[in-house]
């Protein structure tokens, strides 16, 4: 999709309601309710983060959005890949701003080149107990990534239209806590698989860019 196009469109997701549960259901791993029920006293202190969904143009003007793969380590979201973002520091003044500043900190685009368009629906994630708020931005002009290669494995940039394509939802197969294995709905996108809390949050931009596109 060509990003003059898909800017002209996009402004528009401003005046839409949120769909929260209904849009982050449909791509829900099926342990989640049973999770955020054994959760329902810790959820009282649960952490907070934010991330940045970023729209942009490549040099051909095709729109993109970022994801970035993280790192391989000993936590609950290992290898897998998201939206840029992170936990609230003492210096964010809001959420917002967490999700700009750990968006530079994490694939170099500075502050002042993302235009923050709407603020989406927030998340619970129960294993790591956070809080996740999601925004969704746009720069202007194509864009040259700085992976933070500590937490940052690979930046995976995704046309638009893989997202809207009902073809790339898929089912897969990922392991969990209790040594399981499980089916769960998820996003193949660039030949990576997206699931699980990143691809409840990206159903809902989903479904809010197929009713303004």
């Amino acid at each position: 999709m060509n990003f003059n196009t898909f800017l002209d469109s996009v402004v528009n997701i401003k005046h839409l309601p949120l769909l929260g549960e209904e849009a982050h259901r449909k791509l829900s791993p099926p342990y989640r309710l049973e999770l955020a029920e054994k959760y329902k006293e810790k959820r009282k202190t649960a952490s907070k983060a934010g991330v940045m969904a970023l729209f942009y143009p490549d040099v051909k003007e095709t729109t993109h959005v970022v994801f970035i793969l993280r790192k391989t380590y000993k936590g609950v979201h290992s290898a897998q890949v998201g939206f840029p973002g992170g936990k609230v520091e003492d210096i964010d003044n809001n959420l917002m701003e967490t999700a700009l500043r750990e968006t530079e900190e994490e694939i170099g685009v500075p502050v002042k080149q993302i235009e923050v368009l709407k603020t989406l629906s927030p998340l619970y994630i129960p294993p790591s107990n956070f809080i996740v708020h999601p925004f969704l931005g746009v720069s202007k002009q194509p864009l040259t990534f700085t992976k933070q290669d500590e937490e940052v494995e690979a930046v995976i940039e995704v046309r638009v239209n893989e997202i809207l394509e009902d073809q790339n939802l898929i089912t897969t197969k990922v392991p969990t806590s209790y040594n399981v294995d499980v089916e769960v709905p998820a996003f193949r996108l660039n030949n990576y698989i997206v699931w699980g809390a990143t691809a409840m949050m990206l159903s809902e931009i989903k479904v809010l860019l197929k009713q303004i596109l």
